[in-house]
């Protein structure tokens, strides 16, 4: 599935739909492949708007996740959007916890999957070996309960990222700023009904960071996807879906009809 991306100033984006923005943010690793099945799921009654997020584009000062949220507000400023469902996996949720946290007034709703800002598995403190394939191999295989999900494309561009040494710098300043960005004590200001989706072998942010997000986020709801690992949008697309749908459901003003 191929996408139209645009650009306004300096944000890149794909928009697809009409209705209720709902708002997705990949991860450190992420693409717009991530979410394929979500947007054709969802295109159809809502505004359906992926940013690509500048991961590796940003001056290494703001090479942050206050950094990334920063440029998802200007991006929402820019383009107007209001009543937004903003969800975000891996990296993307934590950036989209930040966002909430200091500019709720647009977000209506939140959707976590695997989201970092409690507790994350890194890569480990040797990551990212440069020229080690098998080694960037086996890293991308645990993101997913099935390794075979972790496709000679997706391990080629990996790769790719990792022979560029500036690109690991930046990558490992990511990792870091995630580390250090911990909002336990602030998950409490969360208003918005919140939805967590979590892979129960996730072994990069455990179920029990998903049970922690949700004894902190006080109007929070709880889903684990069993035989799913990290991603789960992209290993059980469905089921994701399915819950999901259920849940924007109570929340989202109906499409008026042509009829």
């Amino acid at each position: 599935m191929s996408y139209t991306i645009q650009q306004q100033d300096k944000f890149k984006f794909i928009e697809e739909g009409e209705g209720e923005p709902l708002l997705l943010l990949h991860g450190l690793f992420g693409a717009l492949s991530n979410f394929a099945d979500l947007i054709d799921h969802f295109k159809k009654r809502y505004k359906v708007i992926v940013p690509l997020l500048p991961l590796l584009e940003l001056d290494i000062f703001h090479t942050t996740v206050s950094g990334l949220a920063k440029h998802v507000h200007g991006f929402i400023e820019l383009r107007g959007y209001t009543d937004i469902h903003l969800l975000g996996n891996s990296l993307g949720g934590h950036i989209a916890l930040v966002h909430t946290l200091k500019h709720p007034e647009k977000i209506k709703s939140l959707t976590l999957t695997g989201s970092s800002g409690l507790f994350e598995n890194g890569m480990g403190d040797s990551y990212p070996k440069r020229g080690d394939y098998d080694y960037i191999k086996k890293k991308a295989e645990l993101t997913f309960y099935d390794p075979a999900l972790a496709t000679k494309e997706l391990v080629d561009e990996l790769f790719e990222i990792t022979t560029n040494r500036l690109k690991v710098i930046k990558i490992i300043a990511l990792a870091k700023s995630a580390i250090r960005s911990n909002l336990g004590e602030e998950l409490s200001q969360i208003k918005q009904p919140t939805l967590l989706i979590w892979g129960n072998n996730d072994t990069i942010t455990p179920p029990f960071v998903g049970k922690e997000f949700h004894k902190l986020i006080p109007n929070s709801e709880l889903h684990f996807i069993d035989k799913c690992g990290h991603a789960p949008m992209m290993e059980v697309p469905e089921a994701f879906n399915a819950i999901l749908d259920g849940f924007l459901s109570k929340l989202t003003v109906p499409v008026a009809s042509n009829l």
